[in-house]
């Protein structure tokens, strides 16, 4: 038995892990209480990571498509086929008919995602499309328009504030967006007991608003109005720090102006929350010495959730909070990242998609029009797909239609370690290693863009080595790249460089180790860092400590717009606000509807863990329609009753449970389920649970102009008792009326 140390790369908290070894196998996985920063912190899916990388069901090597099935092939032959069509399809119809799928599983790397993008920036293809326009491209897209880059994201300072509030967001469950938190709870109640104040705005009573402090329901899709009617009466009570803003920022009577029009009073039949409670917060949050905003996925996957997050980030910085302690932060990465991608281009593309004209965020299009992309003939229609650490068939809206243009692609490559959904309609199937068994450092958010309540870095080694033919991402994309004819990154000496690399490597020592190898790739980035060598932080199993966070660093020093102003009011966003009239109506409109809210779960992470057993075993077998017991009542369900779920996009049939934490007039469909059309997950396609995303509109008609953001939440429903039977064999429990 041996201890060796690492972090988990499941989402962005990286807890630090214990895990004990033995035969090259993973026995145990425990919190790593030396962790400088988590200390301790980590959830069960964290600790049961072995369960997954260790299943039966992983892949071991390379597979091909024969008809209905798969058989497995060498990497030569898999690599030789899918350069020589790759090739083809670029000769035929262009680089941009070449796209790129880069999942969540591949994005919590460090190499992954950079070798990825490398392999598509050689083929010369802009067709990069990823999960974040699912669930948060409105914050990247705001930040671009307000601070100058994407990356640039201001966090509250939870541990020195006296008012946080949160919306949309469930720490206790989904750890924090963005933010490395660990242990968000515990530091909740510290800020209570200081004699502050919690609040969470939210359709649901969350897990977190259990815990501490206080909780407000509001109507789903509604977060704008309530952001709107916040700065109104902020600014009535006198809360507008109007030196501070005169000074660092420009666009303040603008928004202001806006806002005005949208009273607490008038918005308080859309919100559901009454003026004198908006009130209220409005006046403890002006009144405390330090105070910030917050907002996570139930306002981001909203029909407005770019207008959301801007208000909340106006509301922040007019107030005063903005580059502050106890306020909004912005802190520091190991480098200026921000600052080096404006100046190299980096995140900045400024170009459109072809169906759609919606704007590439974080040089990735909208995944909403991805179906769209590959089912319209002409030019830079997408006709080859490498999906990589992703399953967008469950993720993705409309997953029916998605499917249906993936079957109709020239070729499909996935790069993962299951034959989950979407490697189930791939032409080819190539294993990759999992996190357990490749080298990596701290990705992009807490190493170079400071999104850390405690400033460290971290390195692991390779904890178990891999037991099949499973390669490193890094070593697929450079073995793509030289079977399809192009350089890493669009640079000669950079695809010479790799070549070599890899030849090196593949001759074994002592030719091994002149290889260009991630080890050295890491170390490389360190050194630009100024944290030493890879194996130097390798010393440390534990991390090290970084400088803290300092207030009055980013107003006047790092904001990159062209005049280093914050800019509250942006012309895409005030344009985009044009539209508020018809949200509004709309949402009276639909007041008598029910609205449909997804929700996380502790056991499960998107669409990751449905394959343990023990997470999908007694009560936790199946999602359910959690539902109020009056809306139940009024229509005549109980619990364990059967029921369809309708929206205009289509029909799932579930379990029914009884909840009173759900605001009257809501209903909540955990999501990440709907397993049944994988061939290779042997549990988790035998789980009972529907696609909540069946009920999820796609195409330009549906997404958000600003960002591209598909609308995943506050979906109007139709609920009834279900007329017939339940077919756990169905993704949407509705008896199939042809093969999936």
């Amino acid at each position: 038995m041996e201890t060796r140390y690492t972090f988990c790369r499941i989402c962005e908290s990286l807890c630090g892990l214990e895990v004990t070894v033995d035969n090259n196998r993973v026995v145990s996985i425990r919190p790593d209480r030396d962790n400088v920063a988590t200390t301790g912190s980590s959830c069960v899916k964290g600790t049961r990571q072995h369960m997954i990388y260790d299943s039966p069901d992983r892949l071991r090597h390379p597979l091909k498509r024969r008809g209905d099935s798969y058989v497995q092939v060498s990497w030569d032959d898999a690599l030789s086929d899918i350069g020589r069509r790759c090739r083809k399809i670029i000769a035929d119809h262009g680089p941009d008919s070449v796209a790129m799928y880069l999942g969540t599983a591949a994005g919590f790397s460090m190499l992954h995602p950079l070798f990825a993008q490398g392999f598509l920036t050689g083929i010369g293809s802009r067709s990069m499309y990823a999960p974040h326009t699912q669930d948060c491209a409105n914050k990247f897209a705001v930040a671009r328009l307000m601070y100058g880059f994407p990356y640039i994201q201001a966090f509250p300072d939870v541990d020195r504030t006296d008012f946080l509030l949160i919306a949309g967001g469930n720490p206790a469950i989904s750890r924090f967006s963005f933010l490395h938190l660990p242990n968000a709870i515990k530091r909740f109640k510290a800020v209570v007991e200081r004699g502050g104040r919690v609040v969470f705005v939210d359709p649901r009573r969350t897990e977190s608003a259990r815990a501490v402090g206080e909780h407000v329901f509001i109507r789903p899709g509604s977060d704008v109005f309530f952001y709107l009617s916040f700065l109104c009466e902020l600014e009535a009570i006198g809360g507008i720090d109007r030196m501070r803003a005169e000074k660092f920022m420009k666009g303040l009577d603008e928004v202001l102006r806006l806002a005005r029009a949208w009273p607490p009073e008038r918005t308080e039949p859309a919100t559901g929350i009454s003026a004198g409670a908006l009130r209220g917060l409005v006046v403890s949050y002006s009144k405390a010495k330090s105070a910030a905003l917050y907002c996570s996925t139930g306002v981001n996957m909203g029909g407005a959730g770019s207008m959301a997050f801007w208000l909340q980030e106006i509301i922040n910085a007019a107030s005063g909070n903005l580059d502050r302690f106890g306020g909004t932060l912005v802190g520091r990465g190991a480098v200026d990242f921000p600052a080096l991608g404006k100046k190299l281009g980096f995140l900045l593309r400024t170009d459109t998609s072809r169906i759609g004209s919606f704007p590439s965020v974080s040089d990735c299009f909208a995944g909403g029009v991805l179906a769209d992309e590959i089912l319209t003939p002409g030019k830079g229609q997408v006709r080859a797909l490498f999906c990589t650490g992703g399953n967008p068939l469950n993720t993705m809206a409309n997953p029916e239609r998605l499917k249906k243009a993936f079957s109709s692609l020239d070729l499909m490559v996935s790069v993962d370690i299951f034959l989950n959904e979407t490697a189930s309609v791939a032409d080819y199937v190539l294993p990759a290693t999992t996190f357990f068994e490749m080298p990596d450092i701290h990705f992009i958010f807490p190493l170079l863009c400071g999104l850390q309540m405690v400033p460290y870095a971290q390195v692991t080694g390779r904890v178990v080595d891999p037991a099949g033919e499973q390669r490193n991402p890094v070593h697929i994309y450079a073995d793509l790249a030289r079977a399809c004819g192009v350089d890493l990154f669009g640079s000669r000496v950079a695809g010479a460089l790799f070549r070599l690399s890899r030849f090196l490597e593949k001759k074994g020592r002592p030719l091994r180790a002149l290889a260009l190898t991630p080890e050295r790739l890491f170390s490389f980035i360190l050194r630009a860092c100024g944290l030493g060598g890879f194996r130097r932080l390798l010393k440390h199993p534990h991390g090290v400590l970084r400088a803290p966070h300092a207030e009055n660093d980013f107003l006047g020093k790092r904001v990159l717009t062209g005049d280093g102003l914050v800019d509250l009011a942006p012309v895409p966003l005030m344009r985009d606000a044009e539209r508020l009239e018809s949200i509004f109506e709309s949402q009276m409109k639909s007041s008598g509807r029910l609205r449909l809210i997804t929700r996380r779960a502790v056991r499960t992470h998107n669409s990751w863990m449905h394959n343990v057993p023990e997470f999908v075993s007694g009560h936790r077998k199946t999602n359910y329609l959690y539902v109020n017991p009056s809306d139940a009542a009024a229509r005549g369900l109980a619990e364990g009753d059967f029921a369809d779920v309708t929206s205009a996009a289509g029909t799932v049939r579930l379990p029914v449970s009884l909840l009173e934490d759900l605001m009257p007039g809501v209903v909540a469909l955990p999501h990440g389920w709907g397993h049944q059309p994988a061939l290779g997950l042997s549990v988790a396609a035998r789980t009972e649970g529907v696609n909540v995303n069946l009920l999820a509109p796609d195409g330009p008609g549906n997404l958000e102009g600003v960002s591209g953001m598909a609308r995943l939440t506050g979906i109007d429903v139709e609920v009834e008792k279900s007329p017939g039977p339940h077919d756990p064999s169905s993704w949407s429990g509705i008896p199939l009326k042809r093969p999936l």
